[in-house]
């Protein structure tokens, strides 16, 4: 079978065509899928996309008109996928449901550290050869304490790092993790959690009961000294709310590894033309936060078994097999 991969990075690419060698052969494209680009795919019957691809409707129904039965998303998260006309469809769809919690969890650290020990700004004055300390006081993580928003994989794997910080341990999920709680962490309300944390870490997927978790009340909890790290969907903070409060001197610092509004810009180069997101313009102008462009997962172990699911999503399509990846079409009911 020959697979259309859309959205596919230089340092990507090889890894794909390795993979694939011998079982599939792959056209890896740069360009991500949206509306403009899905007719390129007509005449495939597999596509695999990236976790920025627009699969709403108006592309899904372009993609089948043109004989794609099978979509295998190279990421875990799929809340750009309109599953239900998908199904219409008869198409498959599948994900990756699991790779290395340690990428992101890891990164999100760097994203905390950062910005508590200001280390963009000592750097950018260090190659100007400006030595000064002043405007770079940080402060220790041990003995403070960590909230966390979300303990499944990712989630405890943070909570791992903080507990050999010497942190102070608060969380808040639907259910608890038993391995979090070993290691000393509390299960408390999110307002609780919101109020008490010195750094707040978002560990939850996107839903419609997860969609601005962090919003204006949230925000307000907060305390005003409070490190706010986001790496797992940009929905999970309102972007409008939180610049509001950075105008207003609040927060020691935000990393933010996605953005609500990133579709059309991540991953692409805008540097020539400019960006007419006034929320994201003003967000990158605040000296006490970073943004990344959603490269957490961005390792090479991560993309290897992000890839080497993908290509296992395609063999079970083309052998009849269902696995945990699969969410279209939906598991029958117990």
């Amino acid at each position: 079978m020959e697979i259309l991969a859309f959205g596919v990075q230089s340092d990507e690419k090889p890894l794909i065509e390795k993979a694939f060698a011998g079982k599939h052969e792959v056209r890896c494209l740069d360009v991500f899928l949206n509306r403009d680009t899905a007719p390129i795919a007509a005449g495939y019957e597999a596509v695999s996309t990236s976790v920025n691809a627009d699969l709403g409707s108006a592309v899904l129904q372009t993609l089948a008109a043109g004989g794609t039965q099978m979509i295998a998303q190279r990421s875990t998260g799929f809340n750009n996928i309109d599953l239900d006309v998908a199904e219409r469809l008869a198409m498959r769809v599948a994900r990756v449901s699991y790779y290395s919690p340690y990428a992101v969890a890891e990164f999100a650290w760097t994203l905390a550290m950062a910005v508590n020990r200001r280390v963009i700004r000592a750097v950018s004055r260090t190659r100007d050869f400006d030595f000064r300390l002043d405007g770079l006081l940080g402060r220790d993580m041990h003995g403070r304490t960590a909230g966390i928003i979300g303990t499944g994989k990712i989630g405890e794997a943070f909570t791992r790092i903080a507990h050999g910080f010497g942190m102070n341990l608060l969380g808040w999920d639907v259910a608890e993790n038993p391995a979090c709680v070993e290691l000393g962490m509390r299960y408390v309300a999110k307002e609780q959690l919101l109020a008490e944390s010195d750094l707040i870490s978002l560990h939850v997927p996107l839903l419609p009961a997860t969609h601005h978790v962090i919003g204006r009340q949230a925000l307000a909890r907060m305390k005003d000294d409070a490190i706010l790290i986001n790496s797992s969907r940009g929905g999970l903070v309102d972007t409008t709310a939180l610049v509001g409060e950075l105008r207003a001197g609040r927060f020691l610092g935000v990393g933010l590894d996605v953005y609500e509004a990133e579709a059309g810009l991540f991953f692409l180069d805008k540097s020539l033309e400019g960006v007419d997101d006034d929320t994201l313009a003003r967000l990158v102008t605040f000296p006490n936060v970073i943004v990344t462009s959603h490269q957490a997962y961005y390792t090479q172990d991560a993309v290897g078994q992000i890839i080497d699911a993908t290509v296992r999503n395609i063999d079970d399509y083309v052998a009849g097999r269902r696995s945990e990846n699969v969410l279209v079409p939906a598991a029958p009911a117990p």
